[in-house]
């Protein structure tokens, strides 16, 4: 068995990381696309949910009093408040351009759910403004993206709100989930954690139906399409295939769910946890003949992307510790241990920083689907999740309990 990183290196890893966001504000408002080298790339258009994990990040890097993080999340959600947010409609942006205008019509689930996270972390922080972002983004959530009949999301209206896209998604759900136990935690108000809990409901359903492979696109009435985007399976949010990080991004959030809700929690959510750890292992990881994890596989479990993504082996690490915390059982130690060891091998980018966002088959970097490196937020997470309890989620447990460092 590996010799896992002790908690003084996961501390130094964290904040290593979280330094290499510090150019990370655009001057334009919001959090600008990095660089391999952590610089801003201007050319690009500002994002609302790079914006929004930056924000989540940089105030996590706040609580733990890592220098300049405060300016960076303030700086990051000043756009969340000013260029990303639609003054006329109400909402925010998907994106917008290098010219401040919008780029692109729709507003997503997606990004909407990372500005409640990002929301509830600069509350934990203390940042000026986040209780006032709070109650908009919770209240454009709750009226908009909620579909309280069905305990279901919508994924994506056009930008004046008068029309509801027919697609429906699970990695918009998988998110909703995340914002809703930090919300609930914040706000305390439980009725995000029982809305959670509807959301969840699905999994519970389709893993066992789906042989641990969770189907990840639908129609509008919830049916379930298998077919989608086999002609680009590369997508970067909208795959084709079982989206191998995906499901041990849910069977860890079945976990803070279950210590989130204790006695109420719904049935079987340690069960399901465990399914979609097994099958995302057994489909993704080493299936190719060299160590990482494959990006997607079909419906029988074989590889269709090959391509190694840096925010897979993070969840992967995420989702190990919080099922060796859960049930003390050493199989998940070895598999948390060994996936360190690759990304120390293959992930961390010991000279630039950050970690590589793409690697290919081979284990080498590559930018086919990730150029740059935009995104703080898997890795930062992978170094802190592993020291805290199961329950309140990651910011409140941050503030409230701190990190083990060694």
């Amino acid at each position: 068995m590996s010799t896992p990183p002790d908690d003084a290196w996961l501390d130094a890893e964290c904040r290593r990381l979280i330094d290499f966001g510090r150019r990370a504000v655009h001057p334009g408002g919001g959090a600008a696309w990095l660089d391999d080298a952590g610089a801003p790339d201007l050319a690009r258009p500002v994002h609302t949910w790079i914006t929004a994990r930056t924000v989540h990040v940089q105030c996590l890097g706040t609580v733990l009093g890592v220098e300049g993080a405060d300016a960076v999340a303030a700086g990051a959600l000043a756009g969340l408040n000013g260029v990303l947010r639609d003054a006329d409609h109400g909402g925010w942006h998907a994106a917008v351009g290098p010219d401040g205008r919008p780029d692109g019509t729709g507003k997503s689930c997606y990004a909407h759910a990372f500005v409640m996270l990002a929301a509830s972390t600069a509350v934990v922080a203390g940042l000026p403004g986040a209780d006032r972002l709070l109650d908009e983004a919770t209240g454009v959530f709750e009226e908009r993206f909620f579909d309280d009949d069905l305990g279901r999301v919508v994924d994506e209206w056009d930008r004046a709100w008068t029309t509801v896209a027919p697609y429906r998604g699970l990695n918009s759900t998988m998110h909703a989930v995340e914002a809703m136990l930090a919300v609930g935690d914040v706000t305390g108000d439980d009725v995000w954690h029982r809305r959670a809990a509807r959301l969840a409901g699905l999994v519970l359903d389709l893993a066992p139906a789906h042989d641990g492979r969770l189907p990840e696109h639908f129609g509008a009435d919830w049916s379930v399409d298998l077919e989608l985007n086999r002609d680009r399976p590369g997508d970067p949010f909208k795959p084709y295939g079982a989206t191998v990080g995906h499901g041990l991004e849910w069977s860890r959030l079945l976990l803070h769910l279950e210590a989130t809700l204790g006695d109420v929690a719904p049935a079987g959510l340690l069960d399901t946890s465990r399914l979609l750890f097994d099958r995302a292992v057994a489909d993704g990881w080493h299936a190719d003949g060299e160590p990482g994890f494959v990006y997607t596989t079909d419906w029988d479990g074989r590889p269709v992307v090959r391509e190694r993504m840096h925010w897979v082996a993070a969840e992967a690490i995420a989702a190990a510790a919080a099922l060796h915390r859960r049930t003390g059982e050493d199989a998940y130690a070895q598999r948390y241990a060994e996936w360190w060891d690759f990304v120390v091998a293959h992930v961390r980018d010991a000279g630039r920083g950050s970690w590589h966002h793409e690697l290919d088959a081979a284990n080498r970097p590559q930018a086919s689907v990730w150029p740059g490196k935009p995104d703080l937020y898997h890795a930062v997470q992978a170094t802190l999740l592993p020291r805290l309890p199961l329950a309140p989620s990651l910011a409140s447990a941050l503030a409230t309990v701190g990190p083990h460092r060694g």
